[in-house]
C-alpha cells in the first residue's frame, strides 16, 4: 500500500506542518501547563473540553525515532489496561512478521507548539470493537516536557534523564530515567546495521488514525483521536537486527510482556503530523480519507 500524495503536495504539507510549530509558544505553554496541573481534575477536563475545535497544530517526530515490539505473554494483564470496548489483536511491526499480541515501546524526539522534548511511550495494540480500527493504546509514558492525558491531566516533566540521540559511529542511543516511577529505558542500536523494510500497514496507518489512552492514563469520557499525515511516511522503516541491539534496561510493561523484543524499527527521517493540542475524535478512518484530509489542509 502506497500513497497517491504527489511530491509537490508532500512538500506543501511538510512546510505547513513545520510552520505551525513555534518555540516561543511551546515555552509559554510550559508555564501554563504547570499552573493547570495544580487545578482540580474536573476543572482541567472542563478546560480541555472547551478547547476542542481549534485549528490543527503541527507535530513533528524527528529522526531517529525507535520502536521496540514485544510479544505479550499475559493477555489478561495487558487487557486490564485497555479502555472498555477494546480487545487485544495480533499484529506484526513489519509486513512479513507473524502476527502476535503486541506491546510497543516508542522513544522519540518531538517538536510541537504544545510540547517540545523527548518522550517514551508504552502502547498495547488493540482493536476498537465498535469501529474495527486497530488502535495504539498509550498505557504509560515518561517525558522531559509538559504532558496531558485524560486520566491524570496536565503535568510537568516526569524524567530525571531523557536522551535520544545519535553518534558519529551510527548508533542511536536512548537513555531515559523516570523521577516519579521505576521506569527506565536504556538502548543502543546501530542504524548502519539496519535495512529499510516494509511496515505492517494496518498497524502504522490505521493505528495512527485511532489512538487512545489506557492504564493510569485513561478516563471514561475520553475518545480515540487520529493524526493527519502522508501515509507514505509509514510505508517503511529501518529494521535493526536484534543481535545488533543492546537493551541494557527496560522496566516498562514487564508484568505482561516478554523480556526481549521480537522486532526493532527506526525511522531515519522526520515524520510530519497535524493534530489538535488536546485529544479530539476525527472522522478519518481509511487511506482515502487520510489523503483527502492532507489535501484539504494544503488547498489554497
Amino acid at each position: 500500500m502506497g500513497s497517491s500524495i504527489e511530491p509537490a503536495e508532500l512538500r506543501s504539507f511538510v512546510a505547513l506542518t513545520e510552520s505551525k510549530i513555534s518555540p516561543k509558544t511551546s515555552a509559554n505553554l510550559y508555564g501554563r501547563a504547570e499552573m493547570l496541573a495544580k487545578m482540580p481534575m474536573s476543572l482541567q477536563r472542563w478546560i480541555v473540553a472547551h478547547a476542542s475545535g481549534e485549528e490543527y497544530m503541527g507535530f513533528v517526530v524527528d529522526p531517529y525515532a525507535a520502536f521496540l515490539a514485544y510479544e505479550i505473554h499475559d493477555a489478561d494483564a495487558a487487557s486490564a489496561l485497555l479502555p472498555p470496548g477494546y480487545r487485544l489483536v495480533p499484529t506484526g511491526m513489519f509486513a512479513d512478521e507473524a502476527p502476535r499480541p503486541t506491546a510497543i515501546l516508542g522513544a522519540f524526539n518531538v517538536r510541537a507548539s504544545f510540547f517540545w522534548g523527548t518522550r517514551v511511550e508504552l502502547y498495547v495494540i488493540a482493536e476498537n470493537i465498535a469501529t474495527g480500527m486497530l488502535t495504539w493504546v498509550i498505557c504509560d509514558y515518561e517525558s522531559n516536557t509538559i504532558n496531558y492525558d485524560p486520566g491524570e491531566g496536565f503535568s510537568a516533566a516526569t524524567t530525571s534523564r531523557a536522551i535520544l540521540t545519535t553518534t558519529h559511529t551510527g548508533e542511536v542511543i536512548v537513555d531515559v530515567q523516570s523521577k516519579e516511577r521505576t521506569h527506565t529505558l536504556t538502548v543502543s542500536a546501530p542504524v548502519t546495521a539496519g535495512s529499510m523494510c516494509a511496515l505492517d500497514q494496518r498497524l502504522w496507518i490505521d493505528g495512527n488514525l485511532s489512538v487512545d489512552y489506557g492504564g493510569r492514563l485513561m478516563h471514561e469520557g475520553s475518545e480515540p483521536f487520529g493524526l493527519i499525515f502522508d501515509p507514505a511516511e509509514m510505508t517503511q522503516a529501518l529494521r535493526i537486527p536484534l543481535d545488533a541491539v543492546h537493551v541494557s534496561a527496560n522496566t516498562f510493561g514487564t508484568a505482561f510482556r516478554d523480556d526481549t523484543p521480537f522486532s526493532i524499527a527506526c525511522f531515519p527521517y522526520a515524520q510530519h503530523f497535524l493534530t489538535t493540542s488536546y485529544p479530539e475524535s476525527r472522522p478519518i478512518n481509511d487511506l482515502q480519507s487520510l489523503e483527502d484530509a492532507v489535501r484539504v489542509q494544503i488547498a489554497p
